[in-house]
C-alpha cells in the first residue's frame, strides 16, 4: 500500500476531501460540500456523471483512477451500489486500481453506500492492518434530501473518527450515531424495511378500498389522521401511485436490496422474521414481474393485477 501511495502523493494536489461514485446521490452530495465551501476530488467509472462538475472550478479536482482519488485527501467517501463494489473499489482485486493502491496511514475511508454491515466489518478489519480507519454512514431521504443538504445520515464506528467526519457530513445532512462499525448500514437495512412495509401494505390497502367502492383519496386522508399514517400515506400515495406517475425517483431494485440486506442479516445472526421474510420475497416477486427500470411506488401497479382469489 504505502510505496504506491508515495508515489501517488507525489503528484496529488491535497483537497478536503475525496469522493468516489458521482451518481443520483452523489452528484448532489458533492454539490453540497463544495457549497459548504470544501474543496473535493471525485471519481467515477462513468465519465458522463463526471461531465457536469468539469466547469465547476477549483473547487473540483477530478482524478483519473482509485489510486489518485485516495493519494488526494485526508478523507474518502464512497457512494456506490453494493458492499461488493465497495470493496472491490477499496481494496481492489488481481491488481486492478483501486483506492488502497494510494491510500497511506491514517486516511479515513466514510462508506456512505447502502452496503452488508457484517462485510463493513470485515472491510473494516482489513483497513486497520494498513492504518486506515473505516466509518459506515449510509443515508436516508433520497434524492430531493441529497440536493437540499437535508439527509439523514446513519454513522457507525469509532466515535474519534466519525467526529472527524463531521464536517464534511453535517454539509451534506444531519448525522444520527447509532453504534459501532456496521450499526449505520444495519440502521438503513432495517429503515428500508419498515418503510418497504409500510408501502406494500398501503398499495394492497388501496386496491382492496378501490374494489370495495371506496374513493382511495379519502382512504388516504383517513389513513393521514389515523394510526394507518406512514411515509408512503403521507408523501407517495397520491404523487405517485393513486396519479399513475410512479417516478419518486427511488427505484424498486434498490429497495429490494435493502430489504434483502436486512433479511440477511437477521438470517446470519440466527433469527427467522415472519413479516421480513414476506416484504423481502414479494418484493423479489414484483421486481422479477416489473423489472429493474421500475420505480419503487409501482408496488402499487402490481398489486392492482393481482388475480381474483
Amino acid at each position: 500500500m504505502n510505496t504506491r501511495a508515495k508515489e501517488a502523493d507525489m503528484t496529488a494536489t491535497t483537497t478536503d476531501a475525496a469522493f468516489v461514485g458521482i451518481g443520483n446521490m452523489g452528484a448532489p452530495m458533492v454539490r453540497c460540500l463544495v457549497k459548504a465551501g470544501f474543496s473535493v476530488t471525485i471519481y467515477d467509472v462513468a465519465d458522463a456523471s463526471l461531465a457536469p462538475f468539469r466547469d465547476m472550478g477549483p473547487a473540483i479536482r477530478i482524478a483519473g483512477s482509485l489510486a489518485e482519488t485516495a493519494a488526494a485527501a485526508p478523507i474518502l467517501i464512497t457512494m456506490l451500489p453494493d458492499s461488493a463494489i465497495v470493496r472491490r473499489a477499496v481494496l481492489g482485486e488481481a491488481g486492478g486500481d483501486c483506492l488502497a493502491a494510494g491510500m497511506k496511514p491514517g486516511q479515513l475511508v466514510v462508506d456512505m453506500s447502502s452496503s452488508f454491515p457484517l462485510d463493513t466489518r470485515t472491510l473494516g478489519e482489513a483497513l486497520g492492518v494498513g492504518g486506515v480507519g473505516l466509518v459506515d454512514a449510509p443515508v436516508s431521504g433520497g434524492v430531493g434530501k441529497a440536493i437540499t443538504g437535508t439527509l439523514a445520515i446513519l454513522a457507525g464506528g469509532d466515535d474519534d473518527q466519525i467526529e472527524r467526519a463531521r464536517p464534511l457530513l453535517e454539509a451534506m445532512g444531519r448525522i444520527h450515531k447509532c453504534g459501532p462499525l456496521g450499526a449505520g448500514h444495519a440502521m438503513k437495512a432495517l429503515n428500508n424495511y419498515v418503510s418497504a412495509a409500510g408501502l406494500v401494505a398501503t398499495a394492497e390497502a388501496l386496491v382492496v378500498a378501490e374494489q370495495f367502492g371506496l374513493d382511495p383519496k379519502t382512504l388516504v386522508g383517513v389513513l393521514n389522521a389515523s394510526t394507518g399514517r406512514n411515509n408512503t400515506t403521507e408523501n407517495k400515495a397520491e404523487r405517485y401511485m393513486l396519479s399513475g406517475a410512479f417516478d419518486s425517483g427511488f427505484a424498486l431494485a434498490l429497495m429490494n436490496k435493502d430489504v434483502g440486506m436486512a433479511r440477511r442479516l437477521a438470517e446470519e445472526i440466527g433469527l427467522d422474521m415472519a413479516e421480513l421474510g414476506f416484504v423481502s420475497r414479494h418484493l423479489e416477486t414484483v421486481l422479477a414481474a416489473l423489472g429493474k427500470g421500475a420505480d419503487h411506488t409501482a408496488v402499487y401497479a402490481f398489486a392492482k393485477d393481482a388475480p381474483k382469489a
